[in-house]
């Protein structure tokens, strides 16, 4: 064996015994605190509500999801949808337009549409779904 080659094998034995004693150390804070900082947080309600938020729900549903003269009150939607079908629904509203209940809609709030949201993740219409079926 060379003399570079043993200063090599040298440098990764050392590398490998400092990545071995760094994973040993580390707490369970510190990977609390990595999923923090990559954005994953703990409550869903608030994750909801920034995707509601951040989607412009707000501009036709109001903040209070009260309803606005542009789209209709959300704050019963536990009465008509569970979770998958609500997920659904946001990803492709058209494919419900042959309800009877939207027949009403499409009469109130002539020539809006609701837009389709297939262009979210999964997940964040998950978070948005479980916000609005918990008001």
């Amino acid at each position: 064996m060379t003399n570079a080659q043993k200063w090599v094998a040298a440098f990764l034995v050392i590398f490998i015994a400092l990545f071995a004693i760094s994973k040993l150390t580390e707490s369970e804070e510190n990977l609390a605190e990595d999923v923090d900082y990559y954005g994953e947080s703990t409550n869903a309600a608030e994750d909801g509500l920034a995707m509601f938020r951040n989607s412009g729900c707000v501009s036709c549903h109001g903040q209070e999801l009260q309803g606005t003269k542009v789209g209709p009150a959300l704050a019963n939607v536990k009465k008509y949808w569970d979770r998958d079908a609500l997920i659904n629904y946001l990803r492709n509203p058209s494919a419900y337009s042959g309800d009877d209940r939207f027949e009403v809609y499409r009469s109130t709030y002539n020539n809006i549409v609701m837009p389709a949201y297939s262009n979210l993740d999964v997940k964040d219409l998950g978070k948005m779904a479980d916000y609005l079926l918990s008001k």
